[in-house]
């Protein structure tokens, strides 16, 4: 018989206050089990029409002050992140049967940490941030590849390629937490954390 917690839920829920904590137990869980991308997330947006769209992006950070992830912010949902900072994250993973929703507002990461992670990344992936006018339309894949050639002329030294302006960080500052575990003939096990005030208050969902 499987253990349980003190909602009557597996094990794996723990009795964690805060869903950081728990949050954290079970990325690890999925780094040693997802072959590709554990930190992949589904971001859903929603603009000032109403209009919502989701992308898979991925985190790049987190802590008791929310879930990082960097972005042009002249792309779709860069933009519309600005007009409605309200946004949701979902992460699935599949070889643990498990995925936990977010739902909150967006604020920009300070430039200390933006710069701090742009310089973390490969040459080509911060040449890249400035050859790509991201989500806009080009004429053909030349444009692109003639844009990398120009910026890698600009920036030769690859120590010394400044962050874009336009390129930044946005972290998610959650006001609900949801974790869920598949259950037999779909009765899973969900539960959700929600921010009051500052203090999480934990209640217990029906699949």
């Amino acid at each position: 018989m499987n253990e349980k917690n003190s909602f009557g839920l597996d094990i794996c829920f723990g009795e964690k206050n805060n869903p950081f904590e728990l949050f954290k137990e079970w990325f690890d869980e999925a780094k040693k089990t997802e072959l590709n991308d554990p930190n992949a997330v589904a971001l859903g947006t929603s603009d000032d029409r109403g209009y919502t769209s989701v992308r898979m992006v991925l985190l790049k950070d987190f802590n008791e002050t929310g879930f990082v992830f960097y972005t042009n912010f002249n792309s779709a949902k860069g933009l519309a992140i600005k007009k409605n900072p309200n946004i949701s994250m979902c992460f699935h993973w599949k070889s643990l049967l498990r995925q936990i929703r977010i739902e909150g507002s967006a604020e920009q990461v300070s430039d200390i940490e933006a710069d701090e992670y742009y310089s973390s990344r490969k040459y080509e992936s911060r040449i890249g941030a400035w050859a790509s006018n991201q989500s806009s339309e080009i004429s053909n894949r030349k444009e692109l590849t003639d844009s990398i050639r120009n910026f890698k002329s600009k920036y030769p030294e690859q120590n010394n390629v400044p962050r874009p302006k336009h390129w930044s960080g946005w972290r998610l500052k959650p006001r609900s937490v949801e974790f869920w575990l598949d259950g037999e003939f779909r009765i899973h096990e969900r539960l959700k954390y929600i921010k009051e005030k500052n203090d999480w208050k934990k209640i217990l969902l029906s699949p």
